[in-house]
């Protein structure tokens, strides 16, 4: 599992660089506050209910959740699937939204 910070993702974000994101947080959370990705929450990657990202085993997936702790969990179980390059977002929506609001 490889990290990135919260400035560079914004960075490749603004950059118009599609990126595979995902949001691991569970829906009321996504409801409160989310940038875009999309959710499939820790439970289900648990539950190996991935089959809508199946096809990016290969390509690189960058992962989220509120504080950067559900996101590394997510990031090891897909390692363990067959995913070759998980990226966790260090600190979360919690450091993303204190450096650029939310």
């Amino acid at each position: 599992m490889k990290e990135i910070t919260v400035e560079a993702l914004k960075a490749r974000i603004d950059a118009g660089e599609k990126i595979n994101l995902i949001d691991v947080r569970e829906p009321s959370e996504y409801a409160e506050f989310n940038i875009g990705a999309q959710l499939i929450p820790l439970g289900n990657i648990q539950a190996n209910a991935i089959d809508d990202i199946e096809e990016l085993r290969n390509e690189e997936v960058i992962i989220h959740c509120r504080s950067g702790k559900r996101s590394a969990t997510a990031c090891a179980i897909l390692e363990q699937l067959g995913f070759t390059n998980t990226v966790n977002v260090i600190g979360g929506m919690l450091a993303w939204q204190e450096k650029f609001g939310g």
